[in-house]
C-alpha cells in the first residue's frame, strides 16, 4: 500500500512537471498558431485521467468545496492580474465601453441565459443560477483578448502604453472581465436565496437589495479604495537598489490581492471586487513607474499556474463524467448562451458607442467564459440545495468548452484582421481620451 502511495506520488510530481514546463514552452510554439492553452491543458486532462494510473477523475459535485476554493484563488489573481494590465486612467468617458457592458450587457445576458435555462427545463431558481453564472467573462481564456502587460518606463525608454492607448477591443473585454467577476456575486445570492426560501419576492427582496446588492457592493469599492491606496504607498515607500529587495520584487502584488480580499471579505463585501479595484488604485498610483513589470510578470505567472491547474482538472472531470448528463436541449441551450445570447446583449449595449461596427461586434463576441463560471456554480451549490444540479454542471461546461474551443480559436485571426482594417487606431484612442 505505502509503494502504491508512492508510486502515484511520483507519477503526480511527474505530470505537474510536464505541465508547468507546458506554461513555459508551449507558448513558442503556438504563439502564431490560432490555439490557445486552455485547449491543450483541457485535452491534456482529459487524455490524463482517462489512462489506467489510478488518479481518481476530479468531480466538482463531490469536491464541491475544493473546487470552490481552487477556482476562487484562481479568480483572485486573474483580476489582480488583469487590473495591473489595464494602463488607461478610470474614467466615465475613457472606460465607456466597460461601463456599457456591465450595465447592459450584464444583466441583459442574465435574465436571457435564465431564460434560456427555464426553456431547455430547469427549475426557476436553478435556471436564474445559469445566467448568473455563466455571465461572468474570462478574457484569460483567451490571451488573444487581453491587454499587454503593463507599461511601465526606465529613464531611457518611456513606454507609451502607459498613457492608455489599448487596443478598445482588448481594453473593454478585460476591463469588462475585471469588474463583471465581481458584479455576478448579487445576482447569484439572488438564486441561492430563491432556492431558500421560494421565488415569491416577498421572501428574499428586502434583504437581497439591501446587503447584497448595496451594502457588499459598497463596502467592496469603499474598503478597496483605501486599501490599494495603502498599498501603493507601501509599494513605492523606498527605491530599490539592493539585490535582495529586487529579487523580491513583484511579491507585493501576491501579498496585496491575498490581504485586500481577506480584509473586503471578512467585513462582509465581495471581495473580488475589491481585489480588481485595489489593483487599478494600484495601477493609477505612479502609472509610469518600471515596477509595474514586475510586479505584473509574478501575478501573471501565478495565474497561469492555476488556470494550467483547474483546466487540466476540467479536463479530468470531463473524462470522468462531467458531460454525462449532456441532452440535446441542453448543448442547444449552450450553444444560444455563447453563440447568440451574448453577441445580441453585447450589440445592444454598444448602440451608439462611437466605436467602429467591427470593434464592437468583435467586443459583443469575444466575451468568453472560463474559470468565474467554474467558481459561482461551485459556490451557489455550496451554499444551497440546487435542482439538476449534474445538469446545470452539464450546460455550463459545455458553454466554456465552446468558448475556449470556438471561440478561442477565432480570437487570433478575428482580432489581428480588424486590427489590420483600423488604421490609426491608438492615435484615435488616444485623442478620445485627450
Amino acid at each position: 500500500m505505502a509503494l502504491e502511495v508512492f508510486q502515484l506520488y511520483n507519477f503526480v510530481l511527474i505530470l505537474v512537471g510536464v505541465a508547468i514546463l507546458g506554461i513555459a514552452i508551449l507558448p513558442r510554439f503556438i504563439s502564431n498558431v490560432p490555439v490557445t492553452d486552455p485547449i491543450f491543458y483541457i485535452a491534456y486532462g482529459f487524455i490524463l485521467f482517462s489512462l489506467p494510473l489510478g488518479i481518481p477523475e476530479p468531480d466538482p459535485l463531490a469536491q464541491g468545496h475544493m473546487a470552490e476554493r481552487l477556482t476562487e484563488l484562481g479568480v483572485i489573481i486573474a483580476l489582480m492580474t488583469v487590473g495591473l494590465k489595464l494602463d488607461r486612467p478610470p474614467g466615465l468617458r475613457s472606460w465607456e465601453s466597460v461601463w456599457r457592458l456591465l450595465g447592459i450587457t450584464m444583466p441583459v445576458t442574465i435574465g436571457l441565459s435564465a431564460l434560456v435555462g427555464w426553456w431547455a427545463g430547469f427549475a426557476i431558481p436553478t435556471a436564474v443560477l445559469l445566467g448568473a453564472v455563466i455571465a461572468p467573462t474570462d478574457p484569460v481564456v483567451a490571451s488573444e483578448v487581453q491587454v499587454e502587460g503593463p507599461g511601465g518606463s526606465t529613464e531611457e525608454q518611456p513606454k507609451p502604453e502607459a498613457d492608455g492607448r489599448e487596443d478598445e477591443v482588448r481594453f473593454a473585454l478585460s476591463g469588462e472581465s475585471g469588474l463583471n467577476d465581481g458584479f455576478a456575486f448579487p445576482f447569484t445570492n439572488l438564486a441561492v436565496a430563491m432556492a431558500l426560501v421560494g421565488v415569491a419576492p416577498g421572501n428574499w427582496v428586502g434583504e437581497w437589495l439591501l446587503i447584497d446588492v448595496v451594502y457588499r457592493t459598497v463596502v467592496g469599492v469603499g474598503v478597496a479604495l483605501v486599501l490599494g491606496w495603502l498599498l501603493a504607498r507601501l509599494v513605492f515607500i523606498a527605491p530599490v537598489s539592493e539585490p535582495l529587495p529586487k529579487a523580491m520584487l513583484g511579491l507585493e502584488a501576491l501579498g496585496g490581492t491575498l490581504a485586500v480580499y481577506g480584509i473586503v471579505e471578512v467585513l462582509g463585501g465581495y471581495g473580488f471586487i475589491g481585489v480588481f479595484v485595489a489593483a487599478t488604485v494600484l495601477r493609477d498610483y505612479e502609472r509610469r513607474h518600471a515596477f509595474y513589470e514586475p510586479l505584473h510578470d509574478l501575478s501573471e505567472k501565478a495565474e497561469q499556474l492555476l488556470q494550467v491547474a483547474i483546466m487540466t482538472l476540467f479536463g479530468g472531470a470531463i473524462a470522468g463524467g462531467l458531460l454525462e448528463p449532456l441532452t440535446l436541449e441542453l448543448f442547444l441551450a449552450a450553444v444560444v448562451i455563447v453563440f447568440l445570447v451574448r453577441p445580441v446583449a453585447g450589440i445592444i449595449a454598444l448602440l451608439g458607442f462611437d466605436r467602429s461596427w467591427s470593434e464592437r461586434l468583435a467586443i459583443s463576441v469575444y466575451g468568453l467564459r472560463g474559470i468565474g463560471t467554474f467558481y459561482y456554480l461551485a459556490y451557489a451549490l455550496n451554499q444551497a440545495p440546487f435542482a439538476d444540479a449534474e445538469r446545470l454542471w452539464a450546460v455550463a461546461a459545455t458553454s466554456i468548452l465552446l468558448s475556449a474551443v470556438v471561440l478561442g480559436i477565432t480570437a487570433t485571426p478575428v482580432i489581428e484582421k480588424r486590427l489590420g482594417e483600423e488604421p490609426g487606431l491608438e492615435e484615435t484612442i488616444g485623442d478620445d481620451l485627450g
